[in-house]
């Protein structure tokens, strides 16, 4: 009897034997996917999670693409609080349209081509709700892709990572222009001037529409006239990334200034709008594309194509965001109340780059930093080395991208001094 238990029991613990077909199923499926390799690391993501790995009391997170108040927290307006309020309980969550909501497209057209824009009013922009920036440039790239299968888009050096993903992903072929001058820590003008008169005649740009996206640096009004011409003349297509509009600069009208030259100067263009930054709605993906067509009905015809486009992407964009921001836009007292908040937002961030600077030159560092102040916008492109950023990293227990982009909004008041000693230690000459 023991020894058929013995038996018996060894059998159960033996794995019953698989039929032969489910044998062959069972290795295909192992081996469908055996090819594939984890994805490298986002650069800007990867920053995040190696700030949140690290136990040291001193750290600090300048490389988020989000906005912290002054005592390095998220922020969540007053104006979106109360949007917030009059949606509970009061409206539905119903699904939009595929275009998605009306009343928020109306208000972002207005923001981006002006409250009594002609162009409105003859309805000769196709718009969609997109899913915020990154959403409404995989559309555009995706409709460009569809309609001119033989373009290629222009993308300066260097640009915000994801612009390279999106249009690749589109298959969309890329071409640089030059941009950033990095002994100037500026605007390389003539090199910008000269890449667009090289261009072959009618292609596609990707331009910043205020607050660049590594480097902080923009165009002054004068040479966004001069580009908006030089793109006259060779029948380029210019789009816009407005992902700042209003955080820039404090004051949405003027973050607006490239785009209002090039209409004046009776371009078409393409626009992608965000809420992201400006609202500080970086969860919900509430954003807009836009295109100026030559009459009303080639937008219609062009918005039925984005539409489409969206329908197998995601079918609709969520409403949630879109009532907030709509909300906001459309009431004039909720609407002043944002213009208020997002010029606080500004204006912190430019008070952070007076401090540091100052901070810097109180050191007795021999570089300059005027670059600091000179550029605008949530980042400052420092100059630093990817080994100075390593050292910031490994020695002081400072998080920012390797291209030394620092996100302003992770600068405050409690620790600017301690940014701005390591700055000057990985900096200073030997």
């Amino acid at each position: 009897m023991a020894t058929l238990s013995l038996a018996a029991s060894s059998a159960a613990r033996r794995p019953a034997l698989l039929p032969p077909r489910l044998l062959a199923a069972r290795a295909m499926a192992s081996s469908l996917f055996g090819h594939v390799e984890p994805a490298p690391k986002d650069p800007i993501l990867g920053v995040t999670e190696a700030f949140l790995a690290d136990p040291s009391p001193d750290k600090v997170n300048v490389g988020v693409g989000a906005y912290r108040d002054d005592n390095g927290q998220p922020v969540v307006l007053s104006c979106v609080r109360e949007a917030e309020r009059r949606i509970l309980g009061n409206l539905n969550m119903e699904y939009l349209p595929m275009g998605g909501s009306i009343k928020m497209i109306e208000e972002s057209l207005k923001l981006a081509y002006g409250e009594d824009s002609g162009f409105i009013k003859d309805k000769r922009i196709a718009a969609v709700q997109a899913l915020s920036d990154t959403g409404a440039c995989r559309l555009f790239a995706d409709f460009q892709k569809r309609f001119l299968p033989d373009s290629q888009i222009y993308i300066s050096t260097p640009t915000w990572s994801n612009h390279h993903n999106i249009w690749r992903d589109a298959q969309v072929p890329q071409k640089t222009f030059t941009y950033y001058h990095p002994e100037s820590r500026g605007l390389d003008f003539s090199g910008l001037m000269n890449d667009i008169k090289n261009a072959p005649d009618g292609s596609f740009f990707l331009l910043h529409a205020c607050a660049h996206n590594p480097t902080g640096v923009d165009p002054t009004e004068e040479q966004w006239r001069e580009i908006s011409h030089q793109f006259k003349v060779k029948k380029h297509f210019p789009f816009f990334d407005m992902a700042y509009q209003g955080f820039a600069s404090g004051d949405p009208e003027r973050d607006a200034k490239a785009i209002r030259i090039f209409l004046e100067d009776g371009h078409q263009i393409g626009c992608a709008q965000s809420y992201a930054k400006n609202m500080g709605l970086y969860g919900q993906r509430a954003g807009c594309l836009s295109i100026l067509c030559e009459d009303e009905m080639q937008a219609v015809a062009v918005k039925s194509q984005l539409q489409q486009i969206a329908r197998p992407m995601y079918s609709n964009p969520p409403v949630h965001g879109a009532l907030v921001v709509s909300i906001i836009l459309n009431d004039p007292e909720l609407k002043g109340l944002w213009l208020k908040e997002v010029k606080g937002m500004a204006d912190r961030i430019i008070g952070m780059r007076k401090a540091l600077k100052e901070n810097l030159e109180k050191l007795g560092s021999p570089l300059s930093w005027d670059h600091i102040t000179n550029q605008i916008g949530m980042f400052c492109y420092s100059g630093m080395t990817p080994e100075q950023v390593d050292r910031l990293t490994n020695e002081y227990h400072i998080y920012m991208t390797r291209n030394g982009r620092i996100s302003m909004a992770g600068v405050t008041t409690g620790n600017v001094a301690y940014l701005a000693n390591a700055i000057h230690e990985v900096t200073k000459p030997n």
